[in-house]
This record gives C-alpha cells, structure tokens and sequence, in this order.
C-alpha cells in the first residue's frame, strides 16, 4: 500500500523501521505529545511492528511519511482509539526532526489518512486532541479543515502542571 501526494508518501511500516521509531518514540522531548512515560525496547518495537498488520483488533495504525524525491522517512501518521462501529479515529502526527517541519509534508500526511480512512474503513469522522499550548499543531489542524469543538479542562499532566487539551474534530463525508 502507498498513498501519494505531491510531496510525500505514506508507506505501511516495515521491519527495517524498527531501530528509526524506537528513537522517535524515545525521544523525550515528543513525549508531552505522545503521553509516553518510559522508553520503549526494540523488542516492544518489533512486536508493535508485527501488529500493525491487525488494525481492526488493535485500532491503531501507523504509516511512515516519506519524501517522493528521495524515499526519505520524515515521520509518522497515526489512526488510534479507531471505533468501527461509530466510525470515527483519532489521528495524530509527527514530523521528527527540525528542518522538515514547516514545508508542507504534515498536512499532506494528514489530507491522505483522512481520505484512505474514509475511503477504505468507512470512517465518519476523525479527531485531534492537542495541548492549547501546541500552537503549530492547531494551525495545521484547522489549515487542513478540523474544528475545535471543545477544550477538555485539565486534561493533561506535564510536570507539575496540567495543561488543557483542545479537542477538534473533521467530519470526513465532507470531505
């Protein structure tokens, strides 16, 4: 499976990823995004890896973005928490190092998921739960048409804090 934009790719994650989303998913400062709380061994990445394969039993999905002039992986896009019956995902994004944010590949990344999860699994809508503080995270939400239609109060730890989380949401037969 490849889903293709002008830009970039989406691939399904292969095996030969494995040492590249282990660093990704251990990188501390990607943390406060993701809610990780201890690094993950390789053996844990393998195993993820090996499940990706059975989305309807694990309701996550994860495909690598790619550039299409090099075949360079930038980062990862995710459905999780899917619900079949409901029809609904939640997505969730990362462009991994610095000097490929910005250009483009993230809200591509997310036009071809949204599209492939309406298209292939029937999904009615997706949605993003993002930090209030994660400014260029909103921006690329609402650019690629989400809206915000609530804030979840105190909804997450960072620190010693706790920090709102905007919810917004991308009704997908709109598309």
């Amino acid at each position: 499976m490849r889903l293709q934009s002008e830009k970039i790719y989406l691939r399904a994650v292969e095996s030969s990823d494995a040492t590249r989303i282990m660093l990704w998913e251990n990188n501390p400062s990607f943390w406060h995004v993701s809610e990780t709380e201890i690094p993950f061994s390789l053996h844990d990445i393998h195993h993820f890896i090996e499940n990706s394969q059975h989305f309807r039993q694990t309701g996550q999905l994860r495909l690598i973005i790619c550039l299409n002039e090099n075949d360079l992986p930038v980062g990862c896009v995710d459905f999780y928490d899917a619900d079949f019956k409901h029809r609904r995902a939640g997505i969730g994004i990362l462009i991994a190092e610095p000097e490929n944010k910005e250009k483009g590949y993230a809200s591509e990344a997310i036009r071809l998921l949204a599209k492939y999860g309406r298209d292939v699994f029937d999904f009615q809508q997706i949605y993003a739960m993002i930090s209030v503080s994660n400014e260029p995270s909103l921006r690329l939400f609402e650019a690629c048409g989400f809206e915000k239609s609530g804030v979840l109060k105190s909804w997450r730890k960072t620190g010693k804090n706790r920090e709102d989380i905007a919810f917004y949401q991308l009704i997908l037969e709109e598309l």
